[in-house]
C-alpha cells in the first residue's frame, strides 16, 4: 500500500457503510484521517457501526444530520447507494466539500495498476473472466477481484504489490465519485437505459459511465463494444488507444467473433461454442475478456482453458442444476429488461419465467416480442407483477400465474415444468421490494430450487 500524507489529520466523514463503508472508514483511520462514520440505520441493528466504534472510530446512526457538516469535513466517502440529491449529500456540495466513492481511494493507495470494467450488463462476467485468465497464466501478474462484483476496492488495495493487477467491476454510482481514478485497462461492455431514478437521465447515466476513462491517457486502452454506433462514438470521448470487440465483426482491429470463430487482430483464438456459459452475450464478454486478456500478454491456451470450463457468476445466468431433465437457471441479477433480453435470447428451449420485483414505474411491452418467442408458461410476483403479467398475456403466454412471493412462484413454476423445459429466474426488475439486495434474492431462489426437489423426492 503507498503510504500517502493525503488524509493525515484532515476531518473525512465516511456516509453509509455497508461492507464498502467499513474498509473504507478503517483504511482512512490507518491513513491518519480523523473519520467520523454516518449510518442511517440505529445503532443497536449496526454491527458494522459497532464494530467501528469498538474499533475507536466516531460514528453517528439513526439518521443524517445536517448539522455534521458544520465540523469543517474536508472530504465525504459517500456510500454509492446514496444518490447525490440527498440532503446531506447536497449540503456537502454546498459547501465545496470533496466528495469521493470508495474504489477512489482505494486508487489512491493501491500499488498495483488497475483493470476496471463498467457497462449496463456484463460487468461481473466480464470481470470474473479477465481475472481467470490472468491467473490461468502463471507469467501474467496476479489478478484481485475486486469493486462492485463484492469485495471492497479499499480492502484489496491494502494487499496488492506492484507486481500484481486488480480488476476492479466499477457502477455509475462508483464511478460518478472519481477524481483521480487512472484504470492502465478500462473496459465499456455496453450502455443500455438504467437506473434512471438514481441519474435521472440518460445523459447524466452515460456520463457517470464514461467517467471510468475521464483520467486515461495515450499510454492505457479503452476497450469498448462495437457493436452500435452509440458506443463506438462515445469512444471519442476518450484519450486513451481504442480496442474494440464486435460480436458483430463490426470491427477487426480488436476481438471479434466471424463464421463461429473468435479472433484479436485477425488471430484465431477458439470456436465460439466452445465457450462452456451460453447466450451472444457472453460470447461478447468472452470478446471483452480477450482484449484485455491480450493487451496483458496472456497466453491463448490460458485464454481457451478459462471459457471452455467457466460455468458463469453467481446470480448471472448461473447453471443451478438438471432435475428431471429441466434446466435450471438463476439470473436474479437480471434487474432490468435488457437483462432479461438477453436471457431469454439465450435458450432455444421452452422457457418457464420467472419474473418481478420493484415496480421503477416501467411497463413490459418492450419483452412482449421474446416473451411470444420463448415462453412457454410464466410465474410473475412482487410489486410488478400485475404489469409483467398484462404483457405475458398480450404476447399469448399461455399459462400465467400471478402469486405475490419468490417462495410461492418458485413452488409453482416446478410444478409447471416438464423434461427439456429452461426454469429461469430472470426478474427484468430490481429485488428491493422483498430483498435486499439481487444476491439475496438469487440465495433464496436456489434454496427453494433445493427445498422443492426434496419434497418431491420424499
Amino acid at each position: 500500500m503507498k503510504k500517502i500524507t493525503t488524509y493525515e489529520n484532515q476531518k473525512v466523514l465516511v456516509l453509509g457503510l455497508a461492507k464498502s463503508g467499513v474498509h473504507a472508514a478503517q483504511l482512512l483511520k490507518r491513513l491518519g484521517a480523523l473519520v467520523t462514520v454516518n449510518d442511517v440505520k440505529p445503532f443497536e441493528e449496526n454491527p458494522d457501526a459497532q464494530t467501528l466504534l469498538d474499533e475507536g472510530i466516531r460514528v453517528i446512526t439513526g439518521g443524517h444530520p445536517l448539522e455534521l457538516l458544520d465540523e469543517d469535513f474536508k472530504v465525504m466517502v459517500k456510500n454509492p447507494g446514496i444518490p447525490y440529491t440527498n440532503p446531506m449529500v447536497q449540503k456537502a456540495i454546498a459547501r465545496k466539500i470533496k466528495i469521493i466513492t470508495e474504489p477512489e481511494l482505494a486508487y489512491e493507495v493501491s500499488e498495483a495498476p488497475m483493470i476496471g470494467v463498467t457497462g449496463s450488463n456484463g460487468k461481473t462476467t466480464t470481470t470474473t473472466l479477465i481475472a481467470d485468465m490472468l491467473n490461468a497464466d502463471k507469467t501474467a501478474p496476479k489478478a484481485y477481484l475486486a469493486g462492485n462484483i463484492g469485495i471492497p476496492a479499499s480492502e484489496v488495495a491494502e494487499k496488492v504489490t506492484p507486481a500484481d493487477v486488480m480488476v476492479t467491476e466499477l457502477s455509475s454510482f462508483q464511478l460518478l465519485g472519481v477524481a483521480a481514478m487512472q484504470p492502465h485497462i478500462a473496459v465499456l461492455t455496453n450502455i443500455y437505459e438504467a437506473h434512471l431514478d438514481y441519474h435521472g437521465t440518460r445523459e447524466n447515466y452515460i456520463n457517470a459511465k464514461m467517467n471510468i476513462t475521464k483520467n486515461q491517457t495515450a499510454a492505457d486502452y479503452f476497450v469498448v463494444n462495437w457493436d452500435e454506433a452509440e458506443w463506438q462514438n462515445l469512444s471519442q470521448r476518450s484519450n486513451a488507444q481504442i480496442v474494440p470487440f464486435s460480436r458483430l465483426a463490426k470491427s477487426k482491429a480488436g476481438a471479434y467473433e466471424l463464421d463461429g470463430k473468435l479472433y484479436f487482430k485477425g488471430e484465431y483464438i477458439m470456436a465460439a461454442d466452445q465457450i462452456k456459459i451460453p447466450g451472444a452475450h457472453n460470447v461478447e464478454n468472452a470478446l471483452a475478456a480477450i482484449a484485455v486478456a491480450k493487451l496483458m500478454q496472456v497466453e491463448n491456451a490460458a485464454i481457451v482453458k478459462v471459457l471452455e470450463t467457466f460455468s458463469g457468476v453467481k446470480h448471472r445466468m448461473q447453471f443451478v442444476e438438471e432435475w428431471q431433465g429441466v434446466r435450471i437457471y438463476n439470473d436474479s441479477k437480471a434487474t432490468n429488461m435488457e437483462a432479461t433480453e438477453v436471457a431469454l435470447k439465450s435458450f432455444k428451449q421452452p422457457i418457464v419465467l420467472i419474473g418481478g420485483g420493484l415496480d421503477r414505474g416501467f411497463t413490459f411491452e418492450p419483452l412482449e416480442p421474446l416473451f411470444k418467442a420463448h415462453v412457454k408458461a410464466a410465474v410473475v410476483y412482487g410489486e410488478t407483477k400485475q404489469l409483467m403479467a398484462k404483457s405475458l398475456k398480450a404476447a399469448g403466454v399461455a399459462q400465467i400465474e400471478v402469486l405475490d412471493t419468490l417462495d410461492e412462484a418458485v413452488k409453482a413454476a416446478m410444478a409447471i415444468v416438464t423434461a427439456g423445459d429452461v426454469l429461469l429466474l430472470s426478474p427484468a426488475a430490481a429485488s428491493w421490494d422483498q430483498f435486499h439486495t439481487f444476491e439475496e434474492r438469487g440465495d433464496r431462489f436456489i434454496e427453494d430450487v433445493q427445498k422443492n426437489i426434496q419434497i418431491g423426492r420424499a
